[in-house]
Order: structure tokens, then C-alpha cells, then sequence
């Protein structure tokens, strides 16, 4: 772990994280070195549309994002080498896939429902993790699904978000909405392989590799 840590908690809307690292992944030592990611959010860049492969590290920097700003606030340690963290009313998340058969509840009618939870519950303080959106169900429904929460998160809630999406279209978001950037994950294809480099970066990608 590094030396001393450089925090600032502070009554404003920025979230700026330099060199974050996920705790608990870290420690899991998974055969290969963690590589740590910035994240940047503010009032004209708040809204991160970030495309790559599975397992190429989204969920891990979205989920890092957010343990850090919790950690944060509580009053400890966070794994940055500087971080500047805009209070937060709530952290929200809609992450994976489950359902709940036994309450009737598919696993779209989660997704929906943990969706329309934080359309109508988040406010411009809040910080927002949505890991796929719109996968429960036909494509051209689905990409008009998470569409359209992207554009009302946005346009009227303002929080802060990170917006991981297999959906490519929604990178065009960036040529309509002021305050939306495009990120992804670092690919390199060499000698017909595809090598990780779990580096978040500017710019979208286009391809997901799925089949590879």
C-alpha cells in the first residue's frame, strides 16, 4: 500500500481520484498487478458513458468509485493517491443481474424497478453507479431504455455518474449533451490475442468482444 494519502472532503460538487484502487480486489491478488484508474466527475462532466469488454475492469473502477466515497465520509482511509470528494447524499447502484421469482419479480422487473428507484429518489448530490441497463429484454428496447435514463440523469437529476453500457449508440449522447464524456477501457489485440490493460481512458469503444 502507499504512503500518506492526500483527502479532501469538502462541501462542493467535484470528485476528482487519483491512482483509486478497489480494497478489496487489491488484496485478492488475482494473478496479475492491480493497475489503479482516475476518475474525474464535475458540474461540466458528470455524466461518464464507459464502454469495453467483459472482464476488462468497469465494473471494478464504478464499484471502487463508490466504496471510496463511502469510506471517505465515514472518515477513513481511502486506497487514492489524492482524492477530492464532493459530500454525497446517497450512493446508488444498479449492478448485475438477479430477480426475485418468488416475489413475481423477473429479472427486467428488478432492474426496472431498482431503476425507477433511483430516477425518482436521486437528487444533484448523489452519486450514481449503473452497470448495464436495458439488457433484460429485446435490444432495440433495451438501448431505448437506457437512453432515455441517461438523458433524464442528465437532463433533470444532475448527479454524478458512471453509465457502463455494452450499447455503443448511447457514446452519441456526447455530440447532443453538454455534460456527458465517453470513457472506456483500454484493449490491445496482439498476436490474435486481447490483452486487458484495465486502464480507464477517453474516448468510447466500439466493440465488446463477446465472442472472443
Amino acid at each position: 500500500m502507499p504512503g500518506k494519502v492526500t483527502k479532501n472532503v469538502h462541501d462542493g460538487f467535484e470528485l476528482e481520484l487519483e491512482d483509486g484502487r478497489h480494497p478489496v480486489i487489491e488484496r485478492l491478488n488475482l494473478g496479475e498487478p492491480f493497475v489503479p484508474n482516475d476518475v474525474v466527475l464535475e458540474p461540466e462532466n458528470r455524466l461518464l458513458i464507459i464502454t469495453g469488454p467483459n472482464m476488462a475492469g468497469k465494473s471494478t473502477v464504478m464499484r471502487q468509485t463508490a466504496l471510496i466515497v463511502l469510506m471517505a465520509q465515514t472518515g477513513s482511509f481511502v486506497p487514492c493517491k489524492t482524492a477530492k470528494i464532493g459530500i454525497v447524499d446517497r450512493i446508488f447502484t444498479r449492478v448485475g443481474a438477479s430477480d426475485l421469482l418468488a416475489k413475481g419479480q423477473s429479472t427486467f422487473m428488478v432492474e426496472m424497478s431498482e431503476t425507477a428507484n433511483i430516477l425518482n429518489n436521486a437528487t444533484d448530490r448523489s452519486l450514481i453507479i449503473v452497470d448495464e441497463i436495458g439488457r433484460g429484454t429485446s435490444t432495440f428496447d433495451g438501448v431505448s431504455i437506457a437512453w432515455a435514463v441517461a438523458e433524464d440523469l442528465h437532463d433533470r437529476v444532475g448527479a454524478k455518474t458512471l453509465f457502463a453500457t455494452h450499447y455503443h449508440e448511447l457514446t452519441d449522447l456526447q455530440t447532443t449533451k453538454e455534460h456527458v464524456r465517453n470513457m472506456s477501457i483500454a484493449v490491445k489485440e496482439w498476436n490474435q490475442k486481447i490483452i486487458f490493460l484495465r486502464k480507464l481512458v477517453q474516448g468510447s469503444t466500439s466493440r465488446s468482444y463477446g465472442i472472443q
